[in-house]
């Protein structure tokens, strides 16, 4: 198994501006209520090529994010074939190996597995994630004092490992799963961005 992806990171939580977890600390509210979506602009899996695609995790977190533990329902963009579909599971459950292989083992058990219309416009820290009708964030950047995007690099957690992360707040942020006891409609808090290579 190998694969090679190119893409962006969008990860919005229930935390407050910014979120502990990345620096190895409880989440703000003793548990994280999350959305992780990876866009693949370019990539491919064992020679399927699977760019175009967004594949995103909805997720529970108990407690420290590295303690794991996690519940999770899983969507694939409802555009994907049915091979593409295939190869990215096997790479974001772990299967695969790699640099998201360490990511998948802190999900304890995943609810289920969708196909759903996910649209997914953040360029430069701003913009949209919106998958089916029950999830939706929007997204802005924080800047510096020469207008560069601010950025949290060498952190104890990722969801990009080795990459930089622009921090970013979500100006709405609506989530609603029963299986994993989400029901979010919040304003201003945590959202995270970054650009990944991913290789194994």
């Amino acid at each position: 198994m190998s694969y090679h992806l190119e893409g962006r990171l969008l990860e919005v939580c229930n935390c407050n501006v910014l979120c502990p977890c990345w620096i190895g600390e409880d989440p703000d509210n003793g548990t994280c209520d999350t959305i992780v979506a990876w866009r693949i602009d370019k990539g491919t899996v064992d020679g399927v090529d699977v760019g175009g695609n967004t594949i995103a995790a909805v997720a529970h977190v108990p407690g420290n994010i590295l303690e794991g533990n996690w519940t999770a329902a899983i969507f694939v963009d409802d555009k994907a074939s049915k091979e593409q579909e295939e190869a990215l599971l096997k790479v974001y459950t772990g299967k695969a190996g790699g640099p998201i292989a360490d990511l998948a083992a802190l999900i304890g058990q995943v609810v289920s597995v969708e196909r759903a219309p996910i649209r997914f416009t953040v360029n430069e820290g701003k913009g949209e994630l919106e998958i089916g009708k029950d999830y939706y964030a929007e997204l802005e950047p924080y800047r510096g004092a020469t207008g560069g995007q601010t950025t949290l690099s060498d952190t104890v957690f990722s969801t990009v490992p080795g990459a930089p992360v622009f921090v970013g707040k979500a100006p709405t942020y609506r989530s609603k799963n029963p299986a994993l006891g989400i029901d979010l409609d919040i304003k201003n808090h945590n959202a995270l961005q970054s650009t990944f290579v991913f290789d194994a």
